[in-house]
């Protein structure tokens, strides 16, 4: 397998069907990565995430430097083998964590110092710290290094945070090179910020496009501007990138963020909706997500999703897994959160298919009725 690949097969209109070749194993796009945060998909087992469908699963910088930290997985041969994955992570900078969860930070040139949330040690965040941190968890995808302020911060603000980003690009870059072998069969991918300003993503996009990576985020979204606002970017955003390269969408999302963002060129989600909803009783299906804890599911003897070819429809009524959920039963979380990432990944091949057919409007048109009427219906 080549260090990194990306191969587009067909277009219908700015969606890319393409596949990703790394030296563990091929990436189909549109792709959706579980989210792995602390090594581990919760609630469920690495063969199962990947009997789902996942290609590729997202491990955490911030959570796995902390706990159990880089060094020790190090020492203990990597992530992948940690955590029984043998096939491509991408792992993200630990950015965004340090400015939403951790205590008292500081931000300045060199990185951001912060206080763990874990225990209050006293950490400092680099380009180079997570460049280091990724390398020694043997990431595939190693993302860069930036800084995230919110949408709704003042267009200033927001021009400063997208410069600084862009030198620490250029310091993720190199430290990613100085990686030796790690850097010889793995991936780096820049990410472009901007908020909601065409004009700042356009200098953003061509600033990493001058400094060159494998693939290309489209950062700072998904951080609650809504959907029309989200859309509005992804309207331009992903053709300022590189089109020979994959695009990234972090964070993203609900079932029907992803149709929309596939419509408009992404090639790469992640998110941990299917995950932490399944945790608390939530059900995606083909008509809406259902809460499974609802009292009308007590003595229902049919299936989460009719429409659904999972193990978990296959085999378990929803009275059954309401009684699991109200219960607290952990079996309870694990099948919902099966159902539910074979309910993401399901949707992926079904996009990947649309495109291949030339058909992806009249799919996401039919997913978009059924989707949210049958919501809509649920109340």
């Amino acid at each position: 397998m080549p260090r990194f690949q990306f191969t587009i097969h067909q277009t219908d209109g700015k969606a890319r069907l393409g596949t990703i070749a790394m030296q563990r194993g091929e990436i189909r796009t549109p792709a959706f990565m579980p989210v792995g945060t602390a090594a581990t998909v919760k609630a469920m087992k690495p063969q199962d995430v990947r009997a789902s469908g996942a290609d590729i699963i997202l491990g955490n910088t911030y959570h796995l430097m902390l706990r159990p930290t880089a060094e020790r997985m190090d020492r203990l041969g990597g992530l992948h083998g940690f955590m029984g994955w043998n096939r491509p992570i991408l792992t993200d900078s630990g950015g965004y964590q340090v400015m939403s969860l951790s205590e008292l930070t500081k931000r300045s040139e060199e990185g951001v110092a912060f206080k763990s949330h874990l225990d209050g040690t006293k950490h400092m965040l680099s380009p180079e710290r997570s460049m280091e941190i990724q390398r020694l968890l043997g990431s595939d995808i190693v993302m860069a290094f930036d800084e995230l302020v919110p949408t709704t911060s003042t267009r200033d603000v927001q021009a400063a945070a997208m410069e600084r980003s862009m030198r620490w690009a250029k310091r993720s870059r190199d430290g990613f090179d100085a990686g030796g072998a790690h850097a010889e069969r793995a991936a780096l991918f820049g990410i472009q910020q901007g908020a909601l300003d065409e004009g700042l993503r356009k200098a953003s996009a061509d600033a990493l496009k001058d400094i060159g990576f494998d693939g290309y985020a489209v950062g700072g979204l998904a951080v609650g501007e809504g959907q029309e606002a989200m859309f509005g970017v992804l309207d331009y955003a992903p053709g300022q990138l590189d089109e020979a390269k994959p695009r990234y969408l972090m964070g993203v999302g609900k079932p029907d963020d992803i149709v929309g963002a596939v419509e408009r060129g992404i090639d790469m989600f992640d998110c941990v909706l299917p995950t932490r909803s399944g945790r608390t009783g939530q059900a995606f299906t083909r008509t809406g997500p259902i809460n499974i804890r609802n009292a009308k599911f007590a003595e229902d003897q049919g299936p989460l999703d009719p429409a659904c070819g999972c193990p978990v429809c296959g085999t378990w009524s929803r009275a059954y897994l309401h009684h699991l959920v109200r219960a607290g039963e952990i079996l309870g979380a694990m099948l919902m959160t099966e159902h539910n990432l074979w309910f993401y990944q399901a949707l992926m091949s079904d996009l990947r298919g649309a495109i291949q057919a030339g058909q992806l409007s009249v799919f996401a048109n039919s997913f978009r009725a059924a989707y949210r009427g049958g919501a809509a219906e649920k109340g």
